[in-house]
């Protein structure tokens, strides 16, 4: 399936499809964890970043069936009862934060204070107070991971603004810049997967493709959030052009960025080809980063519409990565269609919209 890129109308009917492939993504893997990170029906970050786009593509088109969709999704869930606090269960109260403001429900505004200060103040930290990347099946002690800035310190700073508390926003910061300082590579600007302070290295060197699409990605988000501080900001950004640069370099013959970027033996993978497609059509678009860009992002959007099938499923997505100790461990992570594949790809395709003459 493919789309004209000059043709909104086409890309409109392909994120009606994508959004469907979303709700309702069958579980086709024997899956390593206790509760599905596949399954829309299953509290966590997987779903975390699927509920984001679809609240984001809500604002962008005031379609009322998807906010039903998510209010009736947290409140069957918030019923259920919610899961333990971890930096990836924090994920959907990201989007719970934007509907509360929608609709002033107390027991959202209620849920994303308690969360936000476990956040703020309970959750484990390494040295240089990073917060640990803790997860369900593991306390990962003494590791900084990129998965947390998109999965925990977005939902700190939007909290810090709806809360009118600038100790969350400062927080937020604080994070990024203790990320970005063990997890940047200085020779090549692109970024680590994690690093140990107990072990004083990063893994295993590997720069995973969708790691570093949490951060193309999640700081065009983040710079809309609140006023960043200018120094702020232009490190920030700085730090976006200088990976783009490299990923430009980087980019396969197809559009698309392989798992472990500087790897062409590795497999090509979508979500993290989606995320560096959005974060950079969105970057040239505010002006974060510099104009020659855009056709990078626009090939990878085509290489990405290409791996969507008729129902509106994103193929060539891998599965939930843990760290990995070696390189090898990257390369064999299953790919199967996931909500953080349907949500970035929804996220490129929405912004791709901003970037065709005006019909």
């Amino acid at each position: 399936m493919s789309a004209t890129l000059g043709d909104k109308s086409g890309v409109k009917e392909i994120i009606g499809k994508v959004i469907e492939g979303m709700k309702n993504l069958e579980v086709t893997i024997q899956e390593d964890t206790k509760d599905s990170i596949i399954s829309m029906d299953v509290w966590d970050w997987s779903q975390g970043v699927g509920l984001f786009s679809l609240y984001l593509y809500y604002k962008e088109t005031g379609e009322k069936d998807i906010f039903q969709y998510l209010t009736e999704w947290f409140d069957r869930k918030i019923e259920e009862g919610l899961p333990q606090k971890n930096v990836n269960t924090m994920c959907p109260l990201l989007t719970l934060s934007y509907l509360y403001e929608e609709t002033k429900n107390p027991d959202y505004l209620r849920i994303c204070e308690e969360w936000a200060a476990y956040a703020a103040d309970e959750m484990p930290r390494t040295p240089e107070f990073g917060i640990t990347h803790t997860a369900v099946d593991s306390p990962n002690e003494g590791e900084l991971w990129d998965d947390t800035l998109y999965m925990t310190v977005l939902f700190m700073a939007r909290m810090g603004v709806v809360l009118g508390r600038d100790r969350y926003v400062q927080e937020s910061i604080r994070q990024f810049l203790v990320h970005l300082k063990y997890l940047t590579d200085t020779r090549t600007g692109l970024f680590y997967h994690g690093w140990t302070f107990q072990e004083n290295h990063n893994f295993a060197g590997a720069f995973w493709g969708r790691g570093n699409a949490w951060y193309t990605a999640g700081l065009v988000d983040y710079l809309d959030m609140f006023e960043v501080p200018e120094g702020i900001r232009d490190f920030l950004t700085s730090s976006l052009e200088r990976q783009v640069s490299k990923l430009a370099e980087l980019q396969a013959p197809s559009g698309m960025w392989h798992t472990l970027l500087d790897d062409p033996t590795s497999y090509e993978e979508t979500s993290a080809t989606a995320g560096f497609a959005y974060g950079i059509l969105k970057a040239v678009r505010k002006g974060y980063i510099g104009k020659q860009y855009l056709s990078c992002g626009l090939r990878a959007m085509q290489a990405v519409v290409e791996r969507i099938d008729e129902r509106g499923v994103v193929h060539g997505v891998s599965y939930g990565t843990r760290m990995g100790r070696t390189k090898q461990f990257y390369k064999e992570i299953p790919q199967c269609p996931m909500p953080y594949g349907q949500s970035m790809t929804l996220l490129m395709l929405v912004e791709s919209l901003n970037h065709f003459e005006r019909s």
